[in-house]
């Protein structure tokens, strides 16, 4: 152990006599996207999605960090959190885009159990030391206002008692536009590469100060 630190301070004295940055200045930061088919470019041209917008980005802004988009089309808050403990494992991130429920919305899961996976997981992020960013969905109108309201309601709870970052509508701007039908693709589910952007925009404001 302390031969390890003495190794340790001589590289760290050699660095700085040489001009060098410490070894772990230039390893970038991983973001891992836990998502559905609206984070897995479903139907899109690859490299038109809101994470690969989100790679280039980051360069653009010198921002030392990579994206690993592990989102799977169809997933569901029970997928996700079952797949999560071996993604933090894995990649380590520094901070985490949680972009699940709208599945579980459109198969009547209960919402309780929505509200549960979604907390389990921002929990274990938290453990994990990552910091955490929730997406949260609306459901289309004839889904009722009453449903609507408690599904925004729980990812707002999830991320009080969490201390997560909250975008409350991920879809916003493209969802909840005059002419919606034109920024979404045939199944009227999924927007179109067009609609990625502000996708992208409505998430960079938090990702940027989670970064910093």
């Amino acid at each position: 152990m302390r031969r390890h630190f003495i190794r340790s301070a001589l590289a760290a004295a050699l660095a700085v006599a040489l001009g060098l940055p410490p070894t772990n200045a230039t390893e970038p930061r991983t973001i891992l996207v836990v998502g559905d088919s609206l984070s897995a470019e479903f139907g899109l041209p690859r490299g038109s999605g809101w994470v690969a917008l989100l790679e280039h980005k980051l360069a653009a802004e010198k921002i030392a960090a990579r994206v690993v988009n592990a989102s799977i089309s169809g997933d569901t808050t029970a997928g996700g959190r079952a797949r999560l403990p071996s993604l933090l494992k894995t990649h380590q991130p520094a901070v985490v885009v949680i972009e699940l429920g709208a599945n579980d919305a459109l198969r009547g899961l209960p919402l309780d159990t929505t509200e549960a996976n979604l907390a389990a997981m921002t929990q274990a992020t938290r453990q994990a030391g990552a910091k955490v960013l929730l997406a949260g969905m609306q459901m289309p109108p004839n889904y009722g206002a009453g449903y609507n309201r408690r599904l925004q309601d729980l990812f707002a709870r999830v991320a009080k008692e969490h201390d997560a970052a909250l975008v409350p509508f991920f879809l916003k701007g493209v969802a909840d536009r005059p002419d919606a039908l034109a920024w979404f693709q045939p199944d009227g589910i999924h927007p179109t590469a067009e609609a990625h952007p502000t996708i992208l925009a409505n998430l960079w404001p938090d990702l940027q100060r989670l970064l910093k």
